[in-house]
């Protein structure tokens, strides 16, 4: 029987009950934590996909036997709200054998949007009990380095601007930043619906009311986040919870104007290349749809696309320092944006944008933004990658 997960945030009992996998194979379509340490024991195995592409896998190409999925309470209509879920559940359903709904008394009601709930008369069996509080994600404070990155992008943004947060702390700085700027009228169009949206509505910011799709809503497919964040969500008609096929369409979106995409990731090499889901064999969480965002800001006039990162990081056990800018990504490692689509990139160190760019130029560009102990040695491997220009200056 196969298991089909993503982003856990609580450890699966089919996985600690059958730990041979004589019964059940656990998948995911996303790693968090959880699914990390899984991979270590050989007892999760990563699905790859382009999110947008995910409602025609399930209608199209996969079997769904059974599909269970967490609800907000029937009203009296007779419908269960997805609630903090949307992205694919409409398409599980459509191809299920059976539907099972088990029913949260904590889940908001989210308005849509479309394909935001299920009605009574298509479902087989409905689970009722009581549930423990929704787990709630701290966003965590900024710290300096976060509060760099995001002041350079903050700096880009203009009125009425349509804006698209990633997940991770850094694109959540960002948005934080945001909301204590001058910029106004600001629209929100986005995968993931978190706290800093919020924080920009509160301050006055987030208005949805340039935006040309969906204008005076703010357009999402699922939320993680804070308890305030689920309480905002809950019968907000401000808010649309649609499909992925829908929000994550760049058709879609990039018709508003000025859409700026923030997201993060793993590494870059000298080309350009951005992985933001592996390090070599290792896979450590999936490629969402970093790139569907970065292809739709690029459409939309006046749009940015912006992948931010530290430019280190420090190796637990020993705390040594690694440069996340690399000569070519490691044997293994798995390029979520292409070289040909990247726009800005931005470190602690600057800010570069690599459109329309020479393989020279980019390499002069990306090192510019690396941390400066291993600008010298990637000058060196430019250098013999035949990639660097003597005439180049950092």
């Amino acid at each position: 029987m196969k298991i089909r997960s993503a982003l856990s945030l609580a450890p699966r009992h089919v996985v600690n009950v059958d730990p041979q996998q004589e019964t059940f194979t656990f998948c995911s379509w996303h790693f968090g934590g959880y699914e990390r340490k899984l991979q270590e024991q050989n007892l999760c195995y990563f699905t790859p996909m382009v999110y947008r592409n995910k409602p025609d896998f399930y209608r199209n190409n996969l079997e769904v036997d059974v599909a269970m999925i967490s609800v907000a309470p029937m009203d009296k209509h007779g419908y269960f709200s997805f609630s903090l879920t949307n992205s694919v559940t409409r398409a599980i359903m459509d191809k299920a054998r059976k539907i099972i709904v088990e029913v949260n008394e904590h889940l908001p009601v989210a308005l849509g949007g479309c394909e935001e709930c299920v009605h009574i008369s298509e479902v087989d069996y409905v689970v009722e009990g009581t549930h423990e509080n929704l787990t709630a994600l701290a966003s965590g404070m900024p710290d300096e380095v976060d509060q760099k990155v995001a002041r350079m992008i903050v700096e880009e943004i203009v009125d009425g601007a349509t804006i698209q947060l990633g997940i991770g702390g850094m694109p959540n700085a960002v948005g934080m930043l945001i909301a204590d700027s001058d910029v106004k009228n600001l629209g929100m169009h986005t995968e993931m619906l978190v706290d800093a949206y919020l924080t920009m509505y509160e301050k006055g910011k987030l208005t949805n009311k340039c935006k040309r799709t969906d204008q005076g809503k703010g357009a999402w497919t699922f939320c993680m986040g804070s308890q305030a964040l689920y309480d905002w969500v809950d019968h907000n008609p401000s808010l649309a919870s649609y499909p992925v096929n829908y929000t994550h369409d760049p058709a879609v979106f990039a018709h508003n104007v000025n859409f700026f995409s923030v997201n993060n990731c793993v590494e870059v090499d000298l080309f350009g290349q951005v992985s933001a889901e592996s390090s070599g064999l290792k896979q450590i969480s999936g490629s969402g749809g970093q790139l569907d965002f970065v292809t739709g800001a690029y459409s939309s006039r006046g749009g940015k696309s912006f992948i931010c990162f530290r430019s280190t990081y420090a190796e637990k056990k020993s705390g040594k320092l690694y440069s996340r800018v690399v000569p070519t990504l490691p044997t293994g490692g798995i390029v979520t944006d292409p070289r040909s689509q990247i726009h800005y990139l931005v470190t602690e160190w600057g800010k570069v944008t690599l459109a329309g760019r020479s393989t020279w130029e980019r390499a002069e560009r990306i090192i510019s933004i690396a941390h400066p102990d291993f600008r010298d040695d990637l000058i060196r491997q430019a250098e013999k990658m035949k990639i660097w220009r003597r005439s180049n200056r950092i």
